[in-house]
């Protein structure tokens, strides 16, 4: 299996580097007449274009890896569709819907509540580090937003996509959430969504405090793990994965500690983590116990280092929701609900959200 894992990592700088084409078609599904003027983007990700007057779309320059393809336009229903770039990609003709208008009950709440909601909302998904300042969501109208006081759990969507305006990172976003759930009393957090990146326009003092905060946020985050898993270069990086082992307190009552964590200090080699699978470009962590990944700030791991004191500048434990965890090319986890992060992962929030085909130095 080693082996295996070796052969894919030897062909990785062959892979990343690879730009692709996805073309397609999009037409009314009712009668079959092209659609121009659509949306169609990788979610997620900076590529994305506009249909011609024959429904035609060409996206170019794709990093391989699996996407969710979105097609979107004004009175038609939102499309999506899971695909994987490793060549060159014509995708069969897409047909989209009308959307039928429904005349729902209107609920309206006093100001003051929906005010209160939207500023734990913007705490909660935006985030409170000094990216979040520099964070603004430009249409907040467009969301819905409900708090249920006796379970303590805050959820949202939007009817149209959120314009995010992340002045600390120079990207303009369009987010579609599709659901995001806040339990104050179980302190999770979950939210999914589509969404797409331009870059703003700046001066080039601006480019360059951009281009120095994308890599800030680039740097230990669970897309540089991932990247570095595939790459065998875990500990060049500044990385060491250990075995954490998890147990229920039997001593707590609803404060305090809910588990009973203990870290073995040998590092795990990648192959006791990470396995390929028999789909070109797709990975998998999977292991019994929690792991704790530590990252350097990116100095390399020695044996002295792994027990200096204070080690380990960003701390981060993975749980495993599900039997594995696939992730691509890109550094990106296939399903959000496979794994749950406690730690510097877990506290990552919108405003430090880049695109999955974000490539440093780029």
């Amino acid at each position: 299996m080693f082996k295996t894992i070796l052969i894919f990592f030897l062909f990785w700088p062959y892979i990343v580097l690879g730009q692709f084409q996805v073309t397609g078609k999009v037409v009314d599904k009712a009668d079959q007449k092209p659609i121009p003027g659509a949306s169609v983007f990788l979610s997620n990700a900076s590529v994305g274009t506009a249909t011609s007057p024959e429904g035609n779309f060409t996206l170019s320059n794709v990093r391989g890896g699996q996407y969710e393809l979105v097609v979107s336009i004004v009175g038609y229903e939102t499309y999506r569709q899971q695909i994987m770039v490793a060549e060159n990609l014509s995708l069969a003709t897409i047909q989209i819907t009308i959307r039928i208008s429904r005349l729902n009950e209107v609920t309206i709440s006093p100001n003051a509540e929906w005010e209160h909601n939207y500023a734990m909302f913007k705490e909660e998904f935006l985030g409170v580090s000094v990216y979040a300042q520099d964070c603004k969501i430009l249409n907040p109208e467009v969301l819905d937003l409900q708090y249920e006081k006796i379970g303590r759990v805050l959820s949202a969507s939007s009817q149209d996509f959120l314009i995010i305006e992340n002045n600390a990172l120079g990207y303009r976003v369009k987010y579609l959430l599709n659901n995001f759930e806040k339990n104050y009393n179980e302190g999770s957090l979950y939210y999914t969504g589509s969404a797409s990146f331009e870059d703003l326009q700046g001066k080039k003092s601006l480019l360059k405090r951009w281009t120095r905060n994308r890599l800030a946020v680039y740097k230990g985050s669970s897309m540089h793990f991932l990247r570095s898993v595939i790459a065998d270069r875990v500990k060049e990086e500044g990385f060491q994965v250990l075995r954490l082992v998890r147990k229920p307190n039997p001593k707590y009552t609803g404060y305090g500690d809910k588990f009973i964590d203990a870290v073995d200090a040998h590092p795990l080699l990648t192959n006791a983590y990470a396995k390929p699978t028999d789909k070109k470009g797709l990975f998998v962590l999977t292991f019994d116990d929690c792991l704790f990944v530590k990252y350097n700030g990116g100095r390399r791991f020695t044996d002295e280092s792994t027990n200096e004191a204070g080690f380990g500048l960003i701390n981060t434990t993975i749980t495993f929701d599900k039997p594995y965890a696939a992730f691509d090319n890109n550094g990106i986890f296939i399903d959000p609900a496979a794994t749950s992060f406690n730690g510097a992962w877990g506290r990552s929030r919108m405003a430090s959200l880049l695109p999955v085909d974000y490539e440093p130095g780029n």
